[in-house]
């Protein structure tokens, strides 16, 4: 049976300082050996920081405001992927995760849709959508930990963990550019849709490929 993943793709790894074409190129690859279809949703990475960073310094800015640049940026990050999927995607990047969409192509690409929903939360509703019943989260950790380890030496990183221990740690509130494992809000939904949430380092491809082949992966399962 053939399996739709639902793949909410880092901003990090797209642009995480200019374009990282060698890993674009890499996960083209895996994703079109794979005999799954895919519904690859794109964060901002950098571009969205530095766009959200500079309008900040010029004008006085609130959150919706600064949702909008990086819903901006989360599209041009989308048509960057279905354009290289090219022949493999379907022709339009969604940007409602609720609307009805028939696809037949290998891969769908979406970006952000509006203030206060992240594309975490999207691909949660996306798959709510589409009824995927897993979300693999594609950013630059090897895991969740059980607290910050950038701040805390003897931070553990964690293999399984309650939806209910995972919001303990990363709280409920959502702001533009949250760095966290995965959205706090987004978080909630999936809880309450009975989501499985996979948090993986996109930087190892060969990690990614296991995963799909159903090996043994680095990362953590949240459910």
């Amino acid at each position: 049976m053939v399996l739709l993943i639902i793949f909410s793709l880092g901003g990090s790894l797209i642009v995480p300082d200019e374009i990282d074409v060698e890993f674009l190129k890499r996960f083209k690859e895996i994703i079109l050996k794979s005999d799954e279809r895919f519904a690859l949703i794109c964060g901002g990475g950098k571009i969205c920081r530095r766009y959200q960073e500079a309008a900040s310094k010029i004008s006085d800015l609130n959150n919706e405001d600064l949702d909008w640049l990086g819903i901006a940026s989360t599209k041009l990050n989308a048509f960057l992927i279905k354009t290289i999927f090219k022949g493999y995607a379907y022709p339009e990047v969604i940007d409602d995760p609720t609307q009805p969409v028939d696809f037949k192509e290998k891969v769908i690409v979406a970006a952000g849709w509006k203030p206060g929903c992240s594309t975490d939360k999207d691909a949660v509703l996306l798959a709510k959508n589409l009824g995927a019943k897993t979300v693999v989260n594609l950013s630059n950790i090897d895991y969740v930990y059980d607290k910050d380890p950038k701040k805390f030496d003897d931070a553990k990183p964690l293999k399984r963990i309650s939806w209910n221990d995972f919001q303990n740690i990363v709280g409920e509130k959502w702001d533009p550019g949250l760095n966290a494992p995965f959205d706090p809000v987004a978080s909630k939904e999936a809880k309450e849709l009975g989501l499985k949430v996979v948090i993986l380092n996109g930087k190892n491809i060969r990690n990614i490929e296991d995963y799909l082949a159903g090996k043994d992966f680095v990362g953590t399962i949240i459910e």
